[in-house]
């Protein structure tokens, strides 16, 4: 999957991948629903935690609007596991440890870190539409906010 790069009102390529609560994520078994995939730098950090509850409390709103969270990023399963539980989320989240994900979306930049640069994933979010399609997708993503614009760009798309 690595060589393939997504671009808006494409279709993403069919991918699977390790998620939480010891299932499988298949692009495919999401067909006829739209899918949020917000990818954030790391689980336990004040900017990421603040994100997921801000998802966990729309997650009703979405699920209105026929759309699925999930959230991805580089950490281990056990640590999202413990994410999870902690915050009490309702959705999934991906591990993508070898950042497979990462690479097709192209998310992971060069970033400063008290004074070094280092590799790290750039805080984005994806819709994929019940047709299997990119309809939208920010980059470079700050936190206050946000799951709103999401909610309100989903609530656009058809729910059927």
């Amino acid at each position: 999957m690595a060589d393939n790069t997504i671009a808006v009102n494409c279709p993403i390529p069919s991918f699977s991948a390790q998620m939480t609560s010891e299932k499988e994520f298949h692009l495919s078994e999401f067909a006829g629903k739209n899918l949020v995939l917000y990818f954030y730098p790391k689980d336990n950090t004040p900017g990421c935690t603040t994100e997921s509850i801000a998802f966990r409390d729309a997650q009703a709103q979405f699920d209105a609007y026929n759309t699925v969270i999930v959230g991805i990023s580089r950490d281990s399963l056990r640590s999202h596991e413990g994410f999870k539980k902690k915050l009490d989320l309702p959705f999934e989240l991906i591990s993508d440890p070898d950042e497979a994900l990462c690479q097709t979306f192209q998310v992971i930049k060069l970033k400063n870190m008290y004074g070094k640069q280092v590799r790290g994933i750039e805080r984005s979010t994806f819709v994929i539409d019940a047709k299997g399609v990119l309809v939208k997708e920010w980059r470079g993503v700050k936190v206050a906010n946000h799951v709103e614009e999401v909610l309100q760009f989903v609530s656009t798309l058809p729910t059927a």
